[in-house]
């Protein structure tokens, strides 16, 4: 980050770049989040990418206001063209200095906005780590989206109200890549395998 501003620009391309390696076969294959198909990830991916692009533009509504855990996302018919669209959005979106300040909304829920531009770095790293899993693809998140994440992760494991937002931490040696301790933090096992 320089300056309080991160580039989510990488890692949505990283993103989008496991999205275009999925498969149809796969689209039914179970992820890392066990509520969760393939096809429930890139829906729930599609999701957060145009709550956090309108979040960081303040433009406030129905994006921003449901709850994520509402119901279970699945990709819509074009799916393969919108959701590179909808990350492209979002990193360009985060590009203004403006998103990063003043107060903003997502998942209905009211954050300052530089929050909100490190949970949208933290879904794309968690989220992408689930769909690179889940798919057999390998991965390598954008390592200043990396750093962002584990310190949010970080954050949140030693904060008492925690809540339903993550599962229980999953313990990971202290000398693990920070990509396992990361995953670890945010409830998932980085030993997962589909």
């Amino acid at each position: 980050m320089t300056g309080g501003i991160l580039d989510l620009g990488p890692q949505a391309r990283i993103v989008a770049h496991l999205a275009a390696g999925v498969t149809e076969e796969q689209l039914a294959d179970g992820t890392p989040c066990p509520d969760h198909a393939v096809r429930n990830m890139l829906g729930h991916l599609s999701g957060l990418a145009a709550a956090f692009r309108d979040a960081a533009r303040k433009d406030l509504g129905a994006t921003t206001d449901t709850d994520p855990s509402a119901a279970v996302p699945d990709v819509e018919p074009g799916w393969r063209e919108a959701l590179p669209k909808v990350l492209d959005e979002l990193a360009e979106a985060w590009r203004d200095p403006a998103a990063w300040t003043g107060e903003t909304r997502a998942g209905g829920v009211s954050l300052p906005g530089a929050v909100g531009g490190a949970v949208a770095t933290n879904e794309l790293v968690v989220h992408g780590w689930d769909l690179a899993r889940a798919t057999g693809q390998a991965y390598e998140p954008d390592p200043a989206a990396l750093r962002v994440s584990y310190e949010l992760l970080l954050a949140s494991a030693e904060d008492p109200a925690r809540g339903g937002i993550f599962g229980p931490v999953v313990p990971v040696p202290d000398d693990a890549p920070l990509l396992d301790r990361a995953i670890g933090l945010s409830g998932r096992d980085p030993g997962w395998k589909p």
